[in-house]
């Protein structure tokens, strides 16, 4: 069993920066894939950015230029460091990770972008 806890949403103004952190606790040693996806009210989740344990990256294309994943495979955890934040970035942001084949998922953080 995997724990996902997300920490570092809020309101910020448009073109204004946030970081996400993301750590994992469980029975576990090293998760494949960790990322973040979004949903906005009225709309699918969508993926973000994901990272693998070997570094490789994916990227919304909205996120692409903007937006920074990182990960720490030690401690298992994943950040998200988002800048030029517009307001069509405002939805809750989960933390997922992918391990022994299973998808994790945690609570979720609002994100704000409003002047």
């Amino acid at each position: 069993q995997v724990q996902l806890v997300e920490s570092g949403g809020g309101l910020v103004q448009p073109g204004g920066s946030l970081r996400l952190s993301c750590a994992a606790s469980g029975n576990i040693i090293i998760i494949n894939a960790m990322g973040w996806y979004r949903q906005a009210p009225g709309r699918e989740r969508e993926l973000v950015a994901s990272m693998t344990a070997g570094g490789s990256t994916d990227y919304a294309d909205s996120a692409k230029g903007r937006f920074t994943i990182s990960r720490d495979n030690a401690k298992n955890t994943v950040n998200l460091q988002m800048n030029s934040l517009k307001p069509e970035d405002t939805a809750v942001y989960y933390c997922w990770g992918d391990y022994e084949a299973y998808d994790y998922w945690g609570q979720g953080t609002q994100v704000t972008v409003s002047s």
